[in-house]
């Protein structure tokens, strides 16, 4: 098996989005379960193999736990739904609008969108009381439909009965903080710009002019780089460790304010790398980070408290409940 990087296209175009990366593969795991895709299905599953022992490695492209598959991922997202009883707020043309995201809001906002979503709802009325005239609520297959739709709402409203009962006090929050001070601190970061180009040869003619000052970098990263930073001379934000490939973020971490650096060869290409600026890792106050503590001791004590109830609904009905493969 050849080694391979375990990540994307993210590495530069996304890099302001994602936080906090896991390590990239670069040699070869023996493990018992390969789990392809970390969305939340994913990492709950890998949790609970880790738990019983059970050697466990997930493979994502971007992040751990990042996206969402289907109701059963209530563990993590139950917080994020809504619940149905409050769907029925959007009735009026005001409250339709707002449970649309921003960029489709906006096509309704003036006085000619709004008569079209108006028209909308119009619609969707006199289908519904059409409906009721032709009894189609009355027809089996609607039946099976509402069956299915209400086992689904049950299921997970009873896991958020089971999740909403959890809550952590200010002392469990400071006591989880002491014994955790080390995840919870500021990494290591850095501020960088990059020209990235498809050969040895260009980057070399390139930093040359950057260091003759023919050229600034950032116009250098505007005119040559083949990265979509380039838009922003070159700009990549700040980033910590672990969100770049290896080869960049030894060069980076390496370097001292304000140098550029020789070129760099990763699989992407030949970079010239400006270093902006270099923060150390400094540790954060209880006051700091305390919304970020209260979410990660809440989440540790629902995973506990999931792993309970399903651990007594497994003795009581688990004969059951059986799935074929």
């Amino acid at each position: 098996m050849k080694n391979q990087y375990v990540q994307g296209k993210p590495l530069f175009t996304y890099i302001n989005k994602n936080k906090t990366q896991y390590p990239y593969l670069t040699k070869d795991l023996e493990t018992d379960i390969c789990i392809i895709g970390g969305g939340v299905t994913g990492a709950i599953a890998s949790y609970y193999f880790s738990k019983n022992n059970i050697k466990t490695v997930v493979l994502e492209k971007k992040r751990i736990a990042h996206l969402s598959t289907s109701v059963t991922t209530s563990l993590l997202q139950y917080e994020l739904d809504d619940n149905l009883s409050e769907l029925t707020e959007y009735t009026t043309i005001e409250n339709a609008l707002k449970s649309l995201d921003p960029y489709q809001a906006m096509q309704f906002k003036t006085e000619e969108g709004k008569k079209h979503l108006l028209n909308d709802l119009v619609n969707q009325e006199l289908f519904f009381l059409d409906a009721k005239e032709e009894k189609l609520d009355e027809e089996e297959i609607f039946k099976l439909e509402m069956k299915k739709i209400e086992e689904n709402v049950l299921k997970q409203f009873a896991i958020n009965k089971v999740l909403s009962s959890v809550n952590v006090t200010e002392d469990e929050k400071v006591k989880f903080f002491e014994a955790n001070k080390s995840s919870f601190s500021k990494p290591e970061s850095a501020t960088a710009k990059h020209i990235l180009v498809d050969s040895d040869e260009k980057a070399k003619e390139i930093l040359a002019q950057i260091k003759s000052e023919e050229i600034s970098f950032e116009d250098a990263a505007l005119k040559h780089s083949s990265c979509p930073s380039k838009d922003m001379g070159g700009d990549l934000g700040t980033f910590g460790r672990g969100q770049m490939v290896p080869e960049f973020e030894e060069a980076v971490f390496s370097m001292a304010k304000g140098e550029v650096s020789e070129p760099v060869k990763t699989q992407f290409g030949y970079h010239i790398i400006k270093l902006e600026d270099l923060q150390e890792s400094t540790e954060s106050t209880f006051d700091e980070v305390k919304a970020e503590v209260e979410k990660s001791l809440l989440y540790q004590k629902q995973n506990e408290v999931y792993g309970n109830k399903i651990n007594a609904l497994n003795a009581k009905y688990g004969n059951l409940v059986k799935y074929n493969d």
